[in-house]
């Protein structure tokens, strides 16, 4: 990959013609935004772009340029935005029934489900699919059946979590990511994250992940009792700060968690469908396998589509109450979510992850060696982080050249995510067709903002 320069990069060629674009100025829509939508809305940037079209990796503004998207609508585009074959899916459903709930028999749903089913680990009895429309309602959904499959109440997540923004989520979603009060976290009991790079125990240390796991054991054993209904994580945190959970961590806390009366929960909306690289599901990685797996974002490439997975003798106990879904599960979406699955196993998809993303993480790391800035580079497949710092030494956040970097990068061409406990974390999660020559362009975009901003 190549050093910096002080001209902007060129994006790789790209065959695609934006249709011109003819609706309201990016002005008067963001006057329509402040009068009449919601003031919690946030803006990414601080000169706010307004994306019109998308191609596969690729997203347009409404002056026709193009960016690249590395950061998937928020890991949520898979195979591509407008992918082909999922578009064609979709419209032909459309032009069929757009909607019918699940009192009637309908294929699309049933197929779906039988083909999710097999993509998990042969002999695990995971394969009842309950489709919601989000990832939220999915993950309060794994909350509402660990409760009333063990009858037990706590549930216990990692600290710097994020499991949502449904009112029980974000109790999971832990203490420090969100600035919220939480009367809605009664019930949620938080135990250290096992953060290798700030942590006590770091990636040296080939025990980190079973001491980590020692924290959650002891909160089983004081601060709930001994008994539980769950435990709920990200295999990589993903709003987290990209932080991946260390090896030997999952398999004693799963171990001690069913110990207790609990179930495990794994949150695979960023981590699943093959976007690690070596595995289809990220739990797979530490040879683990969940009672419970939650997915959303990219299991529909866009589609408003979730699901919550589990065994058949948990799925049981919702036949205690009577729960419902009006959209969930409804004909266009999970003709979508379909197609974006069949994509995914036909197209090789999570061995792409895993070559494109190897490339890719090399070429980070290649900058960490010219640049004092980055503190860490981590992740797996195309679910990368760069951690930020203002010295190696102590390890201080570098929040602010953070938000420089991102800002500049997108002046750049780039558009990638930022997140973590500090904000100081580059979020690289791209829609998993990117190539080569893309990783090339990213690389020669963070190296030129990186070169400037270490300059000042």
């Amino acid at each position: 990959m190549t050093s910096a320069a002080t001209s902007a990069p060129q994006l790789p060629a790209c065959d695609h013609v934006p249709a011109p674009y003819a609706g309201p100025s990016k002005s008067e829509v963001l006057a329509m935004r402040r009068e009449f939508l919601t003031p919690a809305l946030v803006t990414y940037y601080r000169e706010p772009i307004m994306i019109v079209e998308g191609h596969m990796q690729y997203l347009f503004d409404e002056t026709g340029r193009r960016y690249l998207d590395a950061f998937a609508g928020i890991v949520t585009v898979s195979v591509g935005h407008c992918h082909p074959k999922v578009l064609e899916a979709v419209r032909e459903q459309n032009e069929r029934l757009q909607h019918t709930t699940t009192i009637y028999l309908h294929p699309n749903i049933a197929e779906f489900g039988k083909l999710l089913a097999s993509t998990f680990p042969a002999g695990s009895k995971l394969g009842v699919c309950y489709f919601t429309n989000s990832g939220s309602e999915a993950n309060e959904l794994a909350m509402l059946m660990a409760r009333l499959h063990t009858g037990n109440y706590d549930i216990i997540a990692l600290r710097n979590a994020y499991h949502g923004l449904a009112n029980q989520t974000m109790g999971l979603t832990a203490l420090h990511t969100w600035k919220y009060p939480y009367p809605h976290g009664f019930g949620i009991k938080h135990a250290r994250f096992p953060d290798r790079f700030r942590g006590p125990y770091g990636y040296d240390d080939p025990d980190a992940g079973t001491k980590y796991a020692q924290d959650v054991i002891e909160l089983i054993r004081f601060g709930t009792s001994g008994a539980v209904a769950g435990f709920i994580a990200e295999p990589i945190q993903g709003v987290g700060g990209t932080v991946e959970l260390p090896p030997g961590f999952l398999a004693p806390v799963y171990e001690a968690v069913r110990a207790a009366g609990g179930v495990c929960i794994s949150d695979e909306v960023q981590t699943g469908f093959g976007r690690t690289g070596t595995r289809f599901w990220g739990f797979e990685n530490h040879g683990v396998v969940p009672d419970i797996v939650t997915m959303a974002k990219g299991i529909g490439n866009g589609a408003p589509l979730a699901c919550c997975c589990t065994t058949p003798q948990i799925a049981a106990s919702m036949k205690q109450r009577l729960h419902f879904n009006t959209y969930g599960g409804n004909p266009v979406s999970t003709a979508q979510g379909l197609a974006t699955l069949k994509v995914i196993l036909e197209e090789n998809i999570q061995q792409r992850a895993h070559e494109i993303g190897g490339y890719l993480k090399q070429g980070l790391l290649d900058l960490q060696q010219r640049h004092r800035l980055i503190g860490d580079v981590r992740g797996q497949g195309l679910m990368l982080g760069v951690e930020l710092v203002k010295d190696q030494a102590s390890k201080a956040p570098a929040g602010e050249e953070t938000a420089d970097l991102h800002e500049r990068a997108k002046d750049l061409g780039l558009l990638i995510g930022k997140g973590g406990l500090f904000g100081n974390v580059l979020r690289i999660k791209p829609p998993m067709c990117i190539t080569r020559e893309d990783c090339d362009f990213l690389c020669k975009v963070l190296d030129i903002a990186l070169t400037e901003i270490e300059s000042k």
